[in-house]
């Protein structure tokens, strides 16, 4: 069983039922990965989603990745990726899987950039940082493309729009021929 629980900080995020949002997106990403038995096992997994704001993130970024700048998001797994398939035979217990937590101003900025709802680019993160949890990471190109690749095809499943494409051109960007 898969208990996700969200809270926002601060009054910039709207109000966009983020606890429904944040489970449904924790849940995709935990499916589509090597460990769905984390949802799908007598196991209580627990993963806390908060959506906060860079003051807050730029905090925690300095303190553990020793990094002074907010980012948008950051992810505190509380279970090594290595002991992860062993949990597949727990009938009793709870495992409690991670903390992920965006940054508003960071995620609102970026949606803006990329054209998106903030909701698609929030879920989007949700589910990077889910990924972050359970071990993959994109420290190299292999590993980039590979978890690219899982994030596009979970937010296929949430009908959210590949992040990682080329964006066509506007109609009034495109050249004339």
């Amino acid at each position: 069983m898969l208990e996700v629980e969200a809270s926002t900080e601060g009054d910039d995020w709207p109000d966009l039922a983020w606890r429904e949002r944040a489970a449904t997106a924790v849940r995709a990403a935990l499916l589509a990965s090597q460990h769905p038995h984390l949802v799908e096992g007598r196991l209580t997994t627990e993963v806390s989603v908060k959506l906060s704001t860079d003051a807050e993130v730029r905090t925690l970024n300095s303190q553990y990745r020793g990094k002074d700048k907010p980012t948008n998001v950051l992810s505190f797994p509380l279970v090594q990726a290595d002991l992860l398939p062993a949990m597949t035979n727990s009938d009793d217990g709870e495992v409690l899987l991670g903390d992920i937590i965006l940054a508003y101003e960071t995620c609102a900025r970026e949606a803006a950039e990329k054209d998106v709802s903030l909701e698609h680019h929030a879920v989007h993160l949700i589910v990077h940082g889910t990924l972050h949890l359970i071990g993959y990471d994109h420290e190299n190109e292999p590993d980039a493309l590979v978890m690219e690749r899982l994030e596009t095809d979970i937010l296929k499943k949430l009908n959210i729009a590949d992040p990682y494409a080329e964006r066509p051109a506007a109609p009034d960007e495109a050249e004339d021929q």
